[in-house]
């Protein structure tokens, strides 16, 4: 379906990305308001704060509710900033509006479970906030563009999504893989879309943040949502990702935004020529599937396995050894690779079961 959309128009510096900020957790009424003036004073609008903080084991800190709602308002009436909070039950919809909260989120767990999704479009009929909603911890756009579904149906316009990452058994650099395809091909999909980078939840440290929110700007990403804490190394939670106002001042005095809308002859020119290689690598490709179709006649007539399993080895250590040598990644030439045999496979097996 086709998500019908009314414009944000949060307030932010033109000189600078749309940037929700403020601390992982509202810990205490003194943190809360430190962090808010710091962050008022560096020309922040929008400030963010988790008020329900449910963890991965219980156990830990998960935020204080309905007590610390209050110093949300304060914030609001005292900087002028919007205030935001992530939500997962419409009780926690319900006293987030009763206390004036401006802008709702809602996390990558949620995101994920069809049913918390229903309750909390249902709780929003007849309400008008912007919501946001972070992907899902599984990479799966269909599950995000679901999500983003439910809520529009229920009467939420001003949607935006936010990009968290997505959970991966095997952590190597970041805390959670920013996979940025998948957030790029929702941006396709669905373009007037508004949509935010967590640059916080991707790197998972804070000597990530700065080049995340640097590569977001470069995709064309609307924003940022970053955590912001005044004193991050004693946070109650999530503190190897948090910077103080000023360290964010700084990475976000750095940032280059870059206008997309721009072209020039140039571009138009090695923009054909990418065209005409594409049709070059489709007419490659064609070729290529013919000559396994004659194998997989081959493989019929002779009472083969389609599978040969040295031979696909065979393919894959070569062609990613070719790859470095040209300055690709292996990763990217395996991929490439894993998908032209799968595809090749199949239409074997068409020929075998004919």
């Amino acid at each position: 379906m086709e998500l019908e959309l009314e414009p944000l128009r949060l307030p932010s510096d033109n000189e600078r990305p749309f940037v929700i900020a403020g601390p992982c957790s509202a810990e205490t009424e003194e943190q809360v308001m430190s962090t808010a003036r710091q962050l008022k004073e560096k020309g922040c609008h929008n400030f963010r704060a988790g008020i329900w903080k449910p963890r991965t084991k219980p156990g830990g800190f998960e935020g204080h509710g309905e007590k610390a709602l209050p110093w949300l308002r304060q914030v609001k009436e005292e900087t002028g900033m919007l205030v935001s909070t992530e939500v997962a039950t419409p009780e926690h919809v319900e006293l987030a509006l009763k206390y004036g909260v401006d802008i709702l989120w809602v996390g990558a767990r949620t995101s994920a479970n069809p049913f918390a999704m229903q309750a909390l479009a249902d709780s929003l009929k007849g309400v008008d906030i912007p919501v946001f909603v972070k992907n899902p911890v599984n990479p799966d756009l269909e599950l995000w563009i679901g999500a983003l579904e439910r809520l529009n149906q229920a009467g939420v316009k001003r949607l935006g999504a936010i990009h968290r990452g997505f959970s991966s058994y095997d952590k190597k650099i970041y805390r959670n893989l920013p996979m940025w395809q998948i957030p790029i091909e929702l941006r396709r999909r669905i373009p007037a879309l508004p949509m935010i980078c967590d640059p916080s939840h991707i790197g998972g440290r804070r000597e990530l943040i700065a080049p995340l929110c640097q590569q977001a700007m470069d995709l064309g990403f609307d924003g940022l949502i970053v955590e912001s804490h005044c004193s991050p190394d004693e946070a109650w939670s999530d503190a190897k990702q948090q910077v103080t106002p000023d360290v964010l001042d700084y990475i976000l005095s750095l940032i280059i935004v870059r206008d997309e809308k721009v072209t020039t002859e140039d571009i138009k020119v090695l923009r054909g020529q990418i065209d005409e290689l594409d049709n070059q690598l489709m007419e490659l490709l064609a070729k290529r599937m013919r000559v396994c179709r004659e194998i997989g006649q081959y493989k019929k007539e002779h009472n083969m396995t389609i599978l040969q399993t040295n031979r696909y080895n065979e393919i894959l250590e070569k062609r990613g050894a070719q790859g470095a040598l040209c300055g690709m990644a292996p990763d990217f030439v395996s991929k490439v690779f894993e998908n032209i045999h799968e595809e090749s496979v199949r239409q074997q097996i068409e020929i075998i079961n004919q």
